[in-house]
């Protein structure tokens, strides 16, 4: 396990060898991951502030609480003014960068106000927060507007790299396609954006050779941040009647931790989120990500009253908060596990910076 752990480059069987780590090899994995989370990006912690905006979809994926076909959410869309509102606050309490987060819609309508909200918020901020989108697969000139607009990270999972189980897990139209998906990734990166992906982990029929292969993109594609976390099943799904076949929610985290600090070891400066999800099986699953490996957080600064209508999956933790509490406790949290916050600080990929500097060396 030593010699695996200092390796300087992991290959597929390496990830798989790590990925099936018992508990004692586990425990040397997350030490050797948080050694190089502090020596590479050091032990802060840098807030984006999460306004989940609308739960109105155009995407039917089969493992969405909030796909288009599950007739029994409370649709919302907040205001301009409410979203706004959110922006401030973060803005008045240091976060430094937001994440506008919502369904998928690509009509003239959603892009326009995007656009709108990105400038907006670029003034209510005297230009100082950052921002982050992440709504779906849009055209590259869409990318560029809202690039031009003021928004300079996306994020875009990739959910699964393994061809068939993506198409098992959406429907086969050309609405859920493989191909566009990565297209758009590959469109996000030629726009200028820091890219962020990731995929879920413990879907069913997935494999540990089909995490390696995931783990193995993220590398070639070159991404500046991930955000991935376990799956977590939903009762108003189409992948809920295969609920039987999942790994036991325990196990689905002790992956998604190995994966996280797995991805570490592999892509040392990068920006890896501590996801939500990890919360919704284990109270205490983001600061075990962050100790591990992870060094961003979303804090939700959503209007409560909404929150339990964005509900991607079963048990999702907050829902019942305000901002200010939700600060006060991440606050009290992170310190526990020995890191800072990263106030005032955007927080950029340093990956994405060394890839800028050096390609205006070699220019």
């Amino acid at each position: 396990m030593k010699d695996l752990l200092h390796k300087k480059s992991l290959e597929k069987d390496d990830i798989i060898a790590l990925l099936s780590a018992n508990e004692e090899d586990s425990r040397k994995l997350f030490e050797r991951s948080a050694e190089i989370k502090e020596k590479y990006v050091g032990n802060k912690v840098y807030f984006r502030g999460l306004i989940e905006f609308s739960n109105i979809c155009g995407k039917n994926c089969y493992y969405c609480g909030i796909r288009a076909g599950n007739a029994n959410v409370e649709r919302y869309n907040l205001t301009d003014q409410e979203i706004l509102d959110a922006a401030r606050f973060a803005y008045e309490n240091r976060y430094a960068s937001v994440v506008l987060q919502s369904g998928e819609l690509a009509n003239e309508t959603f892009i326009s106000r995007i656009e709108y909200l990105l400038s907006e918020i670029k003034k209510l901020s005297n230009n100082e927060l950052g921002i982050t989108l992440s709504v779906g697969e849009q055209t590259e000139e869409t990318y560029r507007r809202w690039f031009s607009a003021g928004a300079h990270r996306y994020l875009l999972r990739i959910e699964s790299t393994n061809r068939s189980l993506f198409e098992g897990i959406h429907p086969q139209n050309e609405n859920h396609s493989f191909d566009t998906r990565m297209k758009s990734l590959y469109s996000l990166k030629k726009t200028g954006y820091q890219v962020g992906t990731g995929v879920m982990i413990g879907l069913p029929f997935q494999t540990l050779e089909d995490l390696a292969d995931d783990l193995l993109f993220i590398r070639e594609f070159d991404t500046d941040m991930v955000g991935m976390g376990p799956y977590i099943e939903h009762p108003d799904t189409p992948l809920f009647e295969y609920n039987h076949l999942l790994l036991p929610q325990r196990e689905r985290l002790q992956l998604a931790f190995k994966m996280i600090a797995v991805l570490r070891i592999m892509m040392k400066d990068i920006n890896i989120a501590a996801a939500t999800a990890l919360q919704a099986i284990d109270p205490m699953g983001r600061e075990k990500a962050i100790k591990l490996g992870a060094n961003i957080i979303m804090p939700n600064i959503t209007p409560g009253k909404y929150r339990n209508s964005y509900k991607l999956y079963e048990n999702k933790p907050c829902t019942d908060e305000n901002p200010d509490d939700c600060t006060n406790c991440l606050e009290a949290r992170i310190s526990m596990t020995g890191n800072t916050i990263g106030y005032n600080e955007w927080g950029d990929s340093k990956h994405f910076k060394l890839k800028k500097n050096k390609q205006k060396d070699d220019r």
